[in-house]
């Protein structure tokens, strides 16, 4: 199937919503971990969400250069061509974006899709984050409503994040406090500002204690039954139930119970980065170590060029990190949902 269209994108949205499941977002950085989230929903027959952070585009952008809108564009280009093997809706996402790199990130890659739409063409991806947690509430808002009338525009969905998760994603740090509990206030104070809907899709990235990074389940105290509250709170204002769309971040170490907890209060979205980076890396490191005689001319031998060859560590790596996706399809019960 083809990349999702914004028709396609949204009824995922709301399909997940009304069955209280949710899509993995595979942050990816190459070719080959695109695949490997490609095929990880294509085995677990669930449609699904890739998305390229600030420092993943970096990445992408190359070495040389390191331009974030051209890397994300290349590799945007390509899932376009190869996930039309796949048999499942993929939407394309940017991941974390903050205000110092909105000009050299989101904005050109929105303006983008303003053109393609303009052609009568779908956009480049069907979705964006702006992530105003740094700053205060108010400009933080400001801004979501400048991004999200220019998202509409361009028929992309745009993810605020109101509220500051803990832990540290590409640059962006915050410490780990009472702060990271979004409040009914915040999230009335967003719908006042954003609308639900009527100016257009947004996503809502709430904070409930979350990290991202490396922990263990109960080092870091998850409250996502709040989530409940934020719903309530503003449906009983605006008299529309469970009127919010939220995404879970800093998911990784999170317990099936809490998980569970989160779906059931509107959560369509879950990030996934720490845990699928080390399913891709951990294959390699188990070559490497086996075969360190190989990949190495070690004592000036000439090593084996079967080992070294990065297809021979690269499919392992695909497996495993494709194996992780599909578990994390099963966590969010979006095993076997996809579109026919």
């Amino acid at each position: 199937m083809p990349i999702a269209t914004p028709e396609v994108y949204t009824e995922m949205l709301d399909r997940a919503k009304a069955g209280k499941f949710a899509y993995p977002a595979i942050n990816v950085t190459s070719t080959q971990t695109l695949h490997a989230a490609l095929r990880g929903f294509a085995e677990a027959e669930s449609d699904g969400i890739v998305q390229i952070s600030t420092g993943g585009a970096e990445f992408l952008g190359g070495q040389y250069s390191k331009d974030m809108v051209s890397g994300a564009t290349a590799l945007a280009e390509f899932a376009h061509v190869v996930a039309q093997k796949y048999p499942v809706n993929i939407a394309l996402h940017t991941d974390h974006c903050p205000k110092d790199k909105l000009d050299g990130y989101v904005r050109p890659l929105i303006a983008l899709s303003q053109e393609r739409v303009a052609r009568g063409e779908n956009p480049l991806f069907q979705s964006h984050m702006w992530d105003g947690s740094a700053e205060t509430l108010k400009h933080n808002l400001e801004i979501a409503e400048e991004l999200l009338a220019q998202a509409a525009a361009a028929k992309i969905i745009l993810e605020v994040e109101i509220t500051p998760t803990g832990g540290e994603e590409d640059g962006v740090s915050h410490e780990i406090n009472d702060e990271l509990y979004t409040t009914v206030d915040d999230a009335l104070r967003t719908a006042e500002a954003l609308g639900l809907g009527e100016k257009g899709r947004y996503l809502l990235a709430a904070s409930f204690g979350n990290v991202h990074g490396v922990y263990k389940p109960g080092n870091v105290v998850l409250r996502p039954e709040l989530l409940k509250d934020l719903q309530e709170g503003v449906a009983a204002k605006y008299g529309r139930s469970a009127p919010f769309d939220f995404v879970f971040h800093g998911g990784s170490g999170s317990s099936r119970e809490e998980i569970a907890t989160a779906l059931g209060n509107g959560v369509v979205k879950m990030n996934l980065d720490t845990d699928t980076q080390y399913a891709f890396t951990r294959p390699i490191a188990d070559h490497m170590f086996r075969n360190y005689d190989g990949v190495l001319k070690v004592d000036g031998e000439v090593g084996s060029k079967k080992t070294y060859d990065p297809r021979s560590w690269g499919k392992l790596a695909e497996t495993g990190m494709a194996e992780r996706v599909t578990r994390a399809c099963a966590d969010l019960r979006s095993t076997g949902t996809k579109l026919k």
